[in-house]
């Protein structure tokens, strides 16, 4: 069952490749004069580190929206799109890595990837007609969240898990629902590890048996998803190809070669850092919202 997996999760790749490589020249064709796309060292480093500490288990997702916010590296409405097509193939990568050398029961992995696919290829459809402030709001709101869950797993105010490799009944089609539900909300911007931690942590897995499920997940959900926001334009290209370029290194750098860190202070510093920047989007928005009024009162 995990080698049927894993070539499944090489053909998703392989599609989602060709897809984007299809929709850029397609694009650049309908174009009279396409140019280059340059990137910055600076853009190539956000996708390094972000995804090197997201195979240490911190998450890639929040700390990208923060940095991309805080240094203005992309319209705030292109974010949600750009998450998920940059970080797409670094993520494929670490499923590939802990889906095999970390056991789970098969039951489970598949039924929670199948149920995350399904939520981002809703999502994805939701998200990507959105307008740009109902975007700031909602990826704020997100990002609150996000923070939220990350203080109650380092509070140790959750359960720690217990030693289960799989699930069975009533906790399955909970531990379905809920990936379902993350699975929608990856396409906002909020990243699914640690919410997926959390419920399989509180269903009695191992949290060690949550890596091959939130990075399977992670992996399959996410070429759903990004063709959606590749169809509509919604993404950074630029930005998306930096983090690729900077992902994949990251990922095998933390995987093969550093493997464990004290991450606490990472951790609290993230939550900081994504509170900061969840108010500020709220606060993007509700200055926008201002503008508008006035200028429509002028005028």
């Amino acid at each position: 069952m995990k080698v049927a997996l894993l070539i499944a999760l090489a053909v998703f790749a392989l599609l989602f490749v060709c897809f984007w490589a299809w929709s850029v020249q397609r694009s650049a064709a309908g174009k009279q004069s396409a140019q280059p796309v340059k990137f910055t060292f600076f853009e190539v480093f956000i996708g390094f580190i972000t995804n090197f500490f997201d195979t240490l288990g911190v998450g890639s997702f929040a700390t990208t929206s923060s940095i991309f916010k805080l240094k203005n590296v992309i319209e705030d409405e292109l974010i949600p799109g750009t998450l998920n097509v940059g970080h797409c193939l670094p993520t494929i990568v670490e499923a590939f890595i802990f889906v095999s050398i970390i056991q789970v029961d098969g039951t489970t992995l598949i039924a929670m990837i199948i149920a995350s696919i399904l939520g981002a290829w809703l999502g994805a459809g939701v998200v990507s007609k959105w307008p740009r402030r109902t975007i700031q709001v909602c990826l704020g709101s997100a990002l609150l969240v996000a923070a939220g869950l990350m203080f109650l797993s380092q509070t140790k105010l959750l359960p720690g898990g217990g030693e289960a490799l799989g699930l069975t009944g009533t906790k399955l089609w909970f531990a379905i629902i809920g990936n379902f539900v993350f699975g929608a909300l990856m396409t906002l911007g909020i990243g699914l590890f640690a919410p997926c931690m959390i419920l399989v942590s509180l269903l009695g897995m191992n949290p060690r048996a949550a890596f091959p499920i939130m990075m399977g997940s992670c992996a399959f959900l996410m070429p759903v998803g990004s063709m959606r926001f590749i169809q509509t334009g919604r993404y950074s290209l630029r930005a998306s190809i930096a983090l690729f370029c900077g992902g994949i290194p990251g990922v095998l750098l933390a995987a093969f070669v550093v493997k464990s860190l004290p991450l606490e202070v990472v951790r609290w510093l993230v939550i900081c850092v994504v509170i900061y920047t969840s108010i500020m989007l709220i606060r993007s928005a509700i200055v926008e919202r201002r503008r508008e009024k006035n200028e429509s009162a002028s005028s």
